[in-house]
């Protein structure tokens, strides 16, 4: 599977310190390599952070849904591919593709970003610069579906673990890293689900920022289909949403 010229591929090889006790990939590693191939690419396109730092905008995760077929083991080589998907409105997309060294598709994700304004901290339009990479990127048949549909409303929490973001939780723009949001939203779940269970399917919308010294909590609710679950973070201080997820398991 080639990536598109405007996108960018990499191998990876599955170290100790990203897998489980089935000796698989963790979810939280398998995005950690999704994020790093996306900074990756818009470090290659000049439009990191910091190139977009003397405009006063930064790219911020809205949603992001993935789908995982198989978690790679220890010691196997894969390819992380990552390019941008199109542009509507305010909304920047991004899709994903983690493949075996054989071409087999092991996980597939779809994203969608906003510009914020790093004064202000709201909104930011698309910059005329960017919106012109556009015929650059793979038509829409060619891309993976964006999301369709809003996340249900979360119930009554069934299990809850809390959590402090420590210094060390921080991303470049000094909020708690994306990958841990997600991290903490799984940590909560039954035994079986985390012992046993394979991730299927994650569908997570974050809500606003979360920094340091925060005291937040993860919620889980079952819903009434097997291996089916809502997940939150919510700051215990305001009782603000920060995240809220699906999630489905087999197994």
């Amino acid at each position: 599977m080639q990536v598109p010229s405007i996108g960018y591929q990499d191998h990876y090889e599955v170290r100790t310190y990203e897998i489980d006790s089935r000796k698989r990939m963790t979810i939280p590693a398998l995005v950690r390599l999704m994020q790093e191939a996306a900074m990756q690419n818009v470090i290659k396109l000049k439009l990191s952070v910091w190139d977009l730092s003397p405009e006063h905008i930064s790219w911020v995760l809205m949603r992001k849904q993935l789908q995982v077929y198989r978690l790679p083991n220890l010691g196997e080589r894969i390819q992380v591919m990552t390019y941008p998907a199109g542009f509507e409105r305010l909304f920047t997309y991004r899709d994903y593709k983690v493949l075996s060294e054989d071409e087999e598709l092991l996980a597939a994700s779809s994203s969608t970003w906003l510009l914020m304004d790093t004064r202000s901290r709201s909104m930011a339009p698309i910059p005329e610069h960017i919106l012109a990479l556009q015929e650059k990127i793979p038509p829409p048949e060619a891309c993976l579906p964006r999301p369709a549909s809003r996340l249900p409303r979360f119930g009554e929490a069934h299990s809850s673990k809390n959590f402090e973001v420590n210094w060390h939780d921080l991303d470049f723009n000094l909020h708690l890293n994306n990958t841990l949001y997600i991290q903490w939203l799984l940590e909560p779940l039954p035994g079986p689900a985390l012992e046993k269970g394979q991730l299927q399917k994650l569908d997570i919308n974050y809500r606003a920022e979360c920094q340091w010294g925060d005291q937040v909590c993860a919620e889980v609710h079952p819903l009434e289909a097997e291996g089916q679950y809502l997940h939150r973070l919510v700051r215990q201080e305001d009782g603000k949403e920060l995240a809220v997820a699906r999630t489905e398991w087999d197994g």
